[in-house]
């Protein structure tokens, strides 16, 4: 009879072990709609059938400078995407922190929510171009990265957006989750994926991570190596946020937005000069690139670069963009150093001479990745830049 007793006190026991076993928590986030709804909160399937555009470009980006957002760049993104009235279309933003302040932006036409005439300015007026959908995701733990929904949502997106805000999250939170696989496989076919400040960074195959805080540019030529200056992938040959494969036009390449406003030149040419491999006493330890392999590009604020793969040659082009009414010079600089650094020593000022600054400042010339020149070279404006022990030259750069 104890013994009876017994076996009934553990099954009774481990049954209530395991009714108390502690349930998984549901990954948190916030998601947000504007105009048709697809999705409910937490259901992978769709409510109605999702829109099927066909896309219109190969392997479409853009990098936006951050400050005022450039209007064209995201219709842009909405032409490449093949979202036309006849086919509708989701327009899905992402980010770790903020509202979905993106999405009546990239929906409405004016502040009285116009969906039937074109765009104002401030606008980009996509419910009138076909937009059928504008989402945001607000993502900020590696738990919301891995949802199966987040996925979902954004794997079945026709255009991407990775807004502002501070890339060190970006790296931290969602890179090697399922999130940056379902980045990967949006680029691979050819879905339009863009992003400004931060956002832009993470899109080169080599990002200044910011894991310590930012650094300026007084800060990066007078010690190459100081503890701000953390990158993604380090080592520089590791796995990083995207690689190579997946952004072609952006290998061996970091990308700084707010170029001209923050005065970002002598830390995006520390950055390239510390991926240049050392080569005798030239370089910098850590490197693997050979000069002029190792390239930078700067946006500046209310500017956009929209790239995509020619369909003849397979060159990848890029054209700058910016808003009718911007009063700055909205410009795309296309760095390399002619010459490895001379000096790349840790707690060293940096010397690096002969940086080329190609600087695109119009909307009509066509700059080509592969020969890293305009295809109209009139449409350039091109000078270089000398870093002797932390001093730059020009003192002022001609932004």
């Amino acid at each position: 009879m104890q013994q009876m007793w017994l076996l009934v006190l553990l099954l009774v026991t481990g049954l209530l072990t395991a009714q108390a076993a502690p349930t998984k928590t549901a990954a948190k986030y916030s998601y947000y709609t504007t105009g048709t709804v697809y999705f409910q909160r937490g259901n992978v399937t769709p409510l109605q059938p999702l829109p099927t555009p066909q896309g219109q470009a190969l392997r479409p980006l853009v990098l936006m400078g951050g400050g005022p957002d450039v209007d064209d760049a995201y219709r842009w993104m909405i032409d490449r995407a093949g979202i036309t009235p006849a086919t509708g279309g989701r327009f899905v933003v992402i980010r770790t922190t903020g509202t979905d302040a993106y999405d009546p932006y990239l929906y409405y036409s004016d502040k009285k929510k116009s969906t039937t005439t074109p765009a104002v300015d401030g606008y980009v007026g996509g419910a009138f171009l076909g937009l059928s959908a504008a989402e945001t995701l607000v993502l900020s733990s590696r738990a919301a990265a891995d949802d199966d929904f987040v996925n979902t949502v954004v794997g079945t997106a026709n255009a991407v957006w990775i807004a502002g805000g501070d890339q060190s999250s970006y790296v931290n939170l969602w890179q090697g989750t399922k999130l940056n696989a379902t980045l990967k496989n949006l680029l691979a076919r050819n879905i339009p994926l863009g992003g400004t400040s931060a956002g832009a960074n993470v899109m080169g195959q080599f990002v200044f991570s910011a894991l310590n805080g930012s650094v300026t540019s007084a800060q990066a030529l007078g010690d190459p190596y100081n503890s701000l200056m953390t990158f993604d992938p380090t080592p520089f040959n590791g796995s990083g946020f995207f690689s190579a494969s997946d952004v072609p036009a952006l290998q061996n390449t970091f990308v700084d937005p707010h170029f001209d406003a923050q005065d970002r030149m002598g830390r995006l040419v520390a950055f390239v000069s510390r991926s240049v491999a050392l080569a005798g006493s030239a370089g910098c330890s850590g490197g693997i690139l050979t000069v002029p392999a190792a390239r930078g590009i700067g946006v500046d604020v209310e500017t956009a670069l929209a790239v995509e793969a020619d369909p003849v040659s397979g060159h990848f082009v890029g054209r700058r963009m910016t808003n009718v009414s911007t009063t700055t010079t909205s410009a795309v600089h296309f760095l390399t150093p002619l010459a490895a650094p001379q000096t790349c020593l840790a707690g060293t000022p940096l010397t690096v001479h002969t940086v080329e600054d190609q600087v695109l400042a119009d909307s009509a010339t066509a700059f080509d990745f592969a020969l890293w020149w305009s295809r109209v070279p009139s449409g350039l404006y091109t000078y270089t830049v000398d870093e002797s022990a932390g001093v730059q030259t020009p003192v002022a750069i001609p932004y």
